[in-house]
């Protein structure tokens, strides 16, 4: 009886793991196109606020320690590995939690997708570049730092991780 349950648990485990998978998969071909098509540097401006770029980021969110040296790239492969086995086992351990197991599959698709490109390549590849006149003051030229589809899906998940919680503690009052 005890195997019954574990397989139940595990069925609704799979359809998170293929959002991951969707998100991953969408993510790593994006890059190989960039990869393919564009030199480092490489700029095309696709609308009067959106460009597509191919960047390299040695560093985390915003270029976070970029300049570190080299050890960086093994200490977020790590963080981005011990992530990966700690939300499989909270999807496998909250499978039918709809909201926080879409919030955890969005971030393990995008951090498995910015693992690889370390592993891989010892950078990971941006390539969404935004620019609005108002982040001036923030962002030389007005220009967010550049993206990739991974980082949209940790985004993502961190937003609903977020909501999740928000809803939670008002269903708690």
């Amino acid at each position: 009886m005890a195997r019954a349950a574990g397989k139940g648990a595990n069925a609704g485990l799979w359809p998170w793991l293929g959002l991951a998978l969707a998100i991953f998969l969408a993510d790593q071909f994006t890059k190989v196109l960039i990869l393919g098509y564009y030199q480092l540097g490489d700029s095309t401006r696709i609308t009067s606020f959106f460009n597509v770029v191919r960047v390299h980021n040695t560093g985390a969110a915003f270029s976070f320690l970029a300049g570190a040296g080299g050890w960086q790239r093994w200490f977020f492969t790590a963080v981005g590995m011990a992530a990966t086995i700690f939300i499989v086992w909270m999807l496998r351990s909250h499978p039918g939690q709809r909201l926080f197991a879409f919030a955890l599959s969005c971030i393990l698709g995008g951090a498995v997708g910015n693992v690889v490109d370390r592993l891989v390549h010892g950078y990971v590849v941006d390539w969404l570049d935004f620019h609005f006149d108002l982040l001036s003051p923030l962002f030389r030229g007005g220009h967010f730092p550049s993206f990739n589809i991974a980082d949209v899906g940790i985004t993502i998940g961190a937003i609903a991780l977020i909501l999740d919680e928000i809803l939670r503690v008002r269903r708690g009052r």
